[in-house]
This record gives structure tokens, sequence and C-alpha cells, in this order.
């Protein structure tokens, strides 16, 4: 008999509007599933389940009335600790904000609401998702659901976790650097990074670096695609917006559409000169580029010589800018955590003159990148150089510079495509002998999702992964 978890996102929307789940179930089975795995795992900071609950009543009461329902009406979901919800706890994976309960909601988590998803609480987060693992001084960190000895991966690693262990069958996550692609990787789901402008920061993410962005984790390209329809959209006073889809156009629809033939580049320069590729992450590659051939596309190798020198040094000012910014009092400061004071310290040397020269360097990047590979329909390349690492292998010694070094040596392609703007997916396609998931990355041309997406599915097809499950799941 199919389990509530066991179904898709989709799948359970469909059985709520034919009236054989009702929302109050699927909260109430996902609720328990919490209950019993969240302690071993570290996927929540903040479970919300009376909020949860009254809220699937009147989803509930809402399909009894009949009419028009919105698409994901009853499907549970969680929103990451670094997105506002109004009355809800928000600490920013920082204790700093235990007791922080914004006024203001982001307009990600209404859109969400708005589809009829329903949200089961805050899912964990690094301090201010600076790092690309998950661990704080809150929850601890977020746990590997297919070896719990192993990093979740991060920022986004408790919605990551949720999403894998059959908590939710899909959850928001935010990607500045790289933060939903690592630990979709890392848990074996499809994570999307969505073009810069596709969804919007807004009420107070106003991110004047222009790297950062909201975007779907899910077990499921079709789940990814629906939940990037609901989140995607301009609000009034947005720094930047991708062009709408043409009329009656989504990214669901584009799930079930073959792409055509495709220009593939296949990509593996990095900043980091000694980013060499581990083993298995690179029989990986390899793998993934084969079965693109098989499946038609033209495959070959981008032109070296893309990145120069000054790329790597402009990215770490930038990223060091936003902890200038972080309303953490004075007297507060020793309560950080020593990558985000190491962060906080680089950004708060910095000059003027020096900021704004970095931002220019990316800019001035994006634009040679976006034009040297223009003549390529999407770039694959590995998400992390290594697989998924140990717990406390980034910050055991307590040294924040040198956790950013080795965040840096690990995560060492996904940023290139936050400066540049472009859409990116991570899909599941390998794991390791040992039962270790290895993401694959597909980077589209700038807004153009929709062959992303497309694109994902067909190798979805090819080579399901939906049914495989870690340790726990039954």
């Amino acid at each position: 008999m199919t389990a509530l978890h066991d179904l898709t996102a989709l799948e359970q929307a469909a059985a709520v509007r034919a009236g054989e789940v009702s929302p109050v179930e699927l909260v109430e089975h996902a609720l328990r599933r919490i209950e019993a795995l969240d302690a071993g795992l570290g996927a929540f900071l903040t479970p919300t389940p009376e909020r949860a609950l009254a809220r699937a009543r009147r989803a509930q009461a809402r399909v009894r009335g009949g009419g028009d329902l919105p698409p994901l009406l009853g499907v549970p979901t969680a929103i990451k600790d670094l997105n506002n919800t109004a009355g809800v706890r928000t600490t920013f994976g920082c204790t700093v904000f235990t007791d922080n309960v914004p006024t203001v909601t982001d307009a990600v988590v209404t859109r969400l609401a708005d589809a009829g998803t329903i949200s089961l609480g805050k899912t964990n987060t690094p301090e201010f998702g600076f790092p690309c693992y998950t661990d704080n001084d809150l929850a601890g960190p977020a746990r590997c659901p297919w070896d719990r000895t192993r990093s979740a991966g991060g920022s986004s690693g408790g919605a990551a976790v949720a999403v894998a262990a059959g908590m939710l069958p899909f959850a928001q996550g935010s990607d500045g650097g790289g933060s939903i692609r690592i630990p979709a990787s890392v848990n074996g789901l499809v994570g999307i990074k969505p073009g810069r402008g596709r969804v919007s920061n807004a009420p107070l993410g106003g991110d004047v670096t222009g790297l950062g962005t909201n975007g779907p984790l899910a077990r499921t390209v079709r789940d990814a695609a629906a939940m990037l329809d609901a989140m995607a959209g301009p609000v009034t006073g947005d720094a930047q917006w991708a062009p709408p889809l043409p009329p009656g156009e989504t990214f669901l629809a584009a799930a079930g559409r073959p792409p055509g033939r495709l220009r593939i580049g296949r990509y593996t320069e990095s900043p980091m000169p000694d980013a060499g590729l581990e083993p298995a992450v690179q029989d990986a590659y390899e793998d993934a580029a084969r079965l693109l051939a098989d499946l038609g596309h033209e495959v070959e190798d981008v032109p070296p010589g893309l990145l120069d020198g000054d790329v790597l040094p402009a990215f770490e000012r930038v990223w060091s800018l936003s902890g200038t910014l972080l309303p953490v009092p004075q007297a507060r400061i020793g309560a950080l955590r020593p990558l985000t004071r190491e962060l906080r310290a680089r950004g708060l040397a910095l000059s003027a003159q020096a900021a704004m020269e970095a931002l220019t360097a990316l800019r001035l990047f994006a634009r040679r990148f976006l034009t040297a590979t223009a003549g390529f329909d999407v770039l694959l390349a590995p998400v992390t150089t290594m697989t998924p690492r140990p717990l406390g292998w980034f910050d055991a010694d307590g040294d924040g510079a040198a956790d950013f070094a080795r965040q840096e040596r690990y995560a060492a392609f996904t940023a290139v495509f936050n400066v540049t703007g472009q859409p990116a997916v991570s899909v599941p396609l390998s794991w390791t002998p040992d039962g270790l998931p290895v993401g694959t990355m597909l980077v589209g041309r700038p807004a153009d999702e929709v062959t992303l997406v497309a694109l994902a599915a067909q190798l979805e097809a090819a080579r399901p992964w939906a049914h495989r499950h870690p340790p726990g799941w039954d």
C-alpha cells in the first residue's frame, strides 16, 4: 500500500482535489514524520504544527466548498529560516535572533501560500546562510539521511533533509553561491536555482550584490517545476526581473516536453586553481556527459580561459559585504560563529572604492562569460569537487578563514553562476558505490529555466531516481 509520503507533491495535490485524501491527513502525516525522524537529522529549527493544522483545516473547507482551487492546495512544505514569516520565529540560524518574530512576510512565502501549500515550519540553516554546510548553535547540524555522519550541505540543508527523508514532498530554499544546488547534490534531490529576477526577494531582500535568489528542492523535476511556477514573478520595486513566460506557458508544462537536440558545453574550469575532482565526482560528471550524448545532444568541451585571476578575489570581497549588513548589536558580535565574524570583519575592512571595484569586476566578468558561452544551449558542470563531507570537516578547528578556504575548494563551481545570474539545476544522476548521492549541474542561458526543466525531465525519464530512498524511509 502506498504511504502518503511516497506520493509526489503533484500526486498529493491531485489526491486532495479528487477527495481521496484531505489536507489535514497530509499535514498530520507529515508532522508525524517530522516528530519521528527530525531529532536524528536536524531538518527543522522551528516546527509550527498548530499553525499548519489550522491552515490545513481551512484548506479542507475550501475543498468542500468547491469552486476554483489553487494548484497545490493542501500540500505540506516548509520555509527556510532565512526567510521572514510574520508571526513565526525566524532566527537566521543565529543565537542572537533566538526569539526574533518578524512582522513582515517575504514575497516568496506569500506566493507559496497563495498556491495552496501549507508550511510546517522553518527549516535548519547555518548562521545567516554564509556556509555551504548547515550547522548552528541553535539546532546543530543538518545530517545527510543517506549517511548521518555526513553534512547535508548548505545553506538550504534543512530543507533538503526534510525532502530527502520524506518529511515533505518539496521545500523552499535559497541560493547565493550554491545553497540550493549543493544540498540537492548531497541529498539526492532536484534543486533549481532560478535565473536572476525570476523569483522576487521582496520586501527586504534587496541583495545589492544580485547573487541570491529563492528556489525549489524536490524529489522530481515535475514537483520542482510546479513549485517554481508558484514562486515565480516580480514584485513592484524589484531591482531585477526576468521576462515572463509566454501566455499559457508554465515550467511544469516544460517538464512534459522534449528539449530537442541541444548543444551542451562541458565545463570544468574553476576559480580555484587547485580544485580537482575526486574520482567519484569525476566519474559522475563523465557519466552524465555520456548520457547526454546518448540522448542525442551535441556535447563538447567549453574552450578554456574564461576565468581570470580577478574573479575569485572579487567574489570573496562581494560575499563578505553581506556581513557588513548583519543587524547584530556590537555587544553581541562575540556570540557569532567564527566564520560569520571572519566574513563580517573582511567586509568592514573594505573601503568604498574596493567594494565598488569588486562589484564592477563581477559584472564585467559576467558579461564576458555570457558572451563567450552564448553558443551553448546548456553547460554541464560538477556541483561540488568532493563527495559529501563528514560532519565537522569544514569548521572543526574553529578558524573562520580556514573554514572559508575549505568551502571554496569544495564548492568551486556553483558560485560562478550566481555571478552570471544564469539559472542552474542539480539533478541526482549518480550514487557512489557506498550509496552517497552525487549531483550533476546543468546551467541554462539567462532566464531560460524552461530548457533546463525540459532537459532535466528528459534525464529523469532516462535514468529515474525518485524510487531511491535513504535508510529510514519506510
